[in-house]
């Protein structure tokens, strides 16, 4: 397995912290908000960042996210042409610069949504929460909204078009799972809330390039069997979210990893007898002493703990990771 961290594309204290415990592949966003660069598919865009991370001595492995505005696209809105156009663009300066992984979603109009961000954890760290009966009734505007079926269609409309330039490229796209897998959510319809719902995407097509991002705290929320449905969509993991979470899609919390349901050990140990050997991330941590204002799941003293222990279980079972 290849261990990686989701870094900023600016340099930080995090980008020492991830070296210093051994992980040198990121996996950043790229948007303009968090570059003050033009988007990805502009070439020299993404060139700076790239050698930023090189001389830094980390290897930008993949991107994560939306890299531009995707509303337009996922809502089947005038001008998404324009749009799947750039995303091509991006994939094709991807392929360019030697970086493999994209990892999207389809979540349209609401991205990853909690309820309760400062829910309290293990020690007083603060973690966060979902509950469907505390989501906001007022559903958002009108235009702003799709319905499960025409999302549907969107993603064929975009999928079929964004994976012969993918593939040309040799860069693999992991679809992740919605967060919360919940439809619709303020109206908004989502599509990508249980396991048939990947067989119906993967279906789609069978490109190399079409493939999953893993992410076992989500298919554990939609109540699915995360060990079984590894196994199910084995061919098809190119990214793997390492996180945990007690509770149900209704009502859902996140655990520190060591601290949930799941067995985390055996779950990485799945994995490499499953044959991956891709980039694998610990996913959304609580927020430890000193670190409750940073932005939750993503504080920097629970990753490197998260990242501890994921080493530990690699090494104590003998699986090999760069």
């Amino acid at each position: 397995m290849i261990l990686a961290d989701f870094l900023p594309p600016v340099p930080d204290l995090s980008w020492d912290l991830a070296k210093q415990v051994g992980v040198t592949r990121a996996i950043a966003r790229c948007h303009p908000r968090d570059t003050g660069l033009p988007a990805p598919d502009d070439l020299e865009s993404l060139r700076t960042i790239r050698d930023r991370f090189a001389a830094a001595g980390i290897t930008l492995h993949g991107l994560e996210g939306d890299e531009f505005d995707m509303q337009r696209i996922k809502l089947g809105l005038p001008g998404r042409d324009e749009d799947i156009a750039r995303y091509q663009q991006m994939l094709r300066n991807m392929g360019e610069l030697g970086i493999r992984l994209l990892c999207y979603n389809f979540m349209a109009t609401i991205g990853w949504y909690r309820t309760d961000p400062r829910v309290p954890a293990r020690g007083g760290a603060i973690s966060n929460r979902f509950r469907l009966a505390a989501v906001d009734p007022e559903p958002v505007s009108p235009e702003l909204r799709v319905t499960e079926e025409k999302l549907w269609e969107n993603y064929e409309y975009f999928i079929t078009r964004v994976l012969p330039v993918a593939e040309e490229a040799g860069v693999q796209m992991g679809l992740h799972p919605d967060d919360p897998p919940v439809s619709p959510l303020r109206g908004v319809g989502r599509i990508l809330t249980s396991a048939d719902a990947f067989a119906r995407a993967m279906s789609l097509s069978d490109s190399p390039a079409h493939g999953i991002t893993y992410c076992q705290a989500n298919f554990l929320a939609m109540g699915e069997d995360i060990a079984a449905t590894a196994r199910r969509f084995a061919r098809r993991i190119v990214f793997v979210h390492f996180r945990d979470v007690e509770g149900t899609r209704e009502d859902f919390t996140e655990t520190f990893h060591d601290n949930g349901p799941t067995d985390m050990p055996a779950m990485l140990k799945l994995y490499h007898e499953l044959g991956f050997r891709g980039p694998v991330r610990v996913d959304h941590v609580p927020s430890m002493a000193g670190e409750e204002n940073l932005p939750h799941g993503y504080a920097r003293l629970g990753r490197l703990f998260a990242i501890g222990y994921m080493k530990g279980i690699l090494d104590t079972a003998r699986i090999p990771c760069a």
